[in-house]
């Protein structure tokens, strides 16, 4: 197409692009949600959509928060640094997604970030220090729901054995808010027999401690089968913001092409 307005105009017409993509996928991924609870008799006010944005450029969080959007999920602690930086005049909530290195811990909390990764003593331990300065850094426990071990299947997270007493130990934490569970089905494998169990771990937990009401579970291709679990937070990236390229040549910055109208996967997905 040719036109006069040279690079600027084609930069505005791909912006007007990306936002009616993103509005197009929010609305699918909803609408999705929204008929996965009401077929698990559910109301679909009670599942929160976390919007993974993981390599996706802040203009585009800035987008989806312009539709609506308010909580958003990173899974290295330097991009969500970087991001909650950029976007500080934006009422967003920022979760942490990924596996987390105890030495980045405190700059995670430290911007009030949900920390879903919860898995060992000692990463908690860092959590509930910086907790205690500024206020209590909100918490999941990560459940390790199985796989081939040290394949594409394993997903991290403590076992489900040690999930009750690492429990115990956050919700005596003075500086950590316990606020449920966390897991990611195994990869290549139908979703549901392990979400099922983790929904009675997650019962388990609750009786212990009536505060861990969320379960955060569910993604791209498996949402439907979480929120029948009783997910009460689906994190979703690729039906969101469209496939993630692996980066070229090691470019770690390399740019993402947004894929509109995703909808739903065969199995349950590689990632968000």
């Amino acid at each position: 197409m040719t036109g006069g307005g040279g690079q600027a105009g084609e930069d505005t017409r791909g912006r007007i692009s990306g936002v009616a993509g993103l509005e197009e996928n929010l609305r699918a991924v909803r609408a999705r949600i929204a008929a996965a609870a009401r077929s698990a008799g559910r109301d679909p006010g009670s599942v929160t959509l976390l919007a993974v944005s993981k390599t996706w450029p802040s203009a585009d969080v800035r987008e989806l928060a312009g539709l609506g959007q308010v909580d958003f999920g990173e899974n290295r602690a330097q991009e969500l640094v970087g991001k909650a930086a950029e976007l500080a005049d934006l009422p967003l909530r920022w979760h942490f997604v990924g596996q987390l290195q105890r030495n980045k811990a405190a700059a995670v909390a430290r911007l009030g970030a949900v920390v879903h990764s919860v898995d060992r003593a000692s990463l908690a331990g860092v959590l509930d220090r910086v907790g205690r300065e500024g206020g209590p850094t909100e918490v999941f426990l990560q459940v390790d729901l199985g796989g081939q071990a040290g394949g594409a299947a394993a997903r991290g997270g403590a076992a489900p054995s040690d999930v009750p007493a690492l429990a115990d130990l956050v919700a005596e934490a003075p500086g950590l808010r316990l606020r449920g569970l966390m897991a990611v089905a195994p990869f290549g494998e139908d979703p549901r027999p392990a979400f099922d169990r983790l929904a009675v771990l997650a019962a388990r937990v609750r009786a212990d401690h009536p505060e861990a009401v969320d379960l955060s579970a569910g993604m791209s291709g498996d949402l439907e089968a979480a929120v029948a679990a009783g997910s009460t937070i689906v994190r979703v990236g690729t039906a969101l913001f469209g496939d993630r390229p692996l980066p070229c040549d090691g470019d770690q910055n390399s740019p993402a092409t947004r894929v509109t109208s995703v909808t739903r996967f065969p199995g349950a997905p590689a990632g968000p």
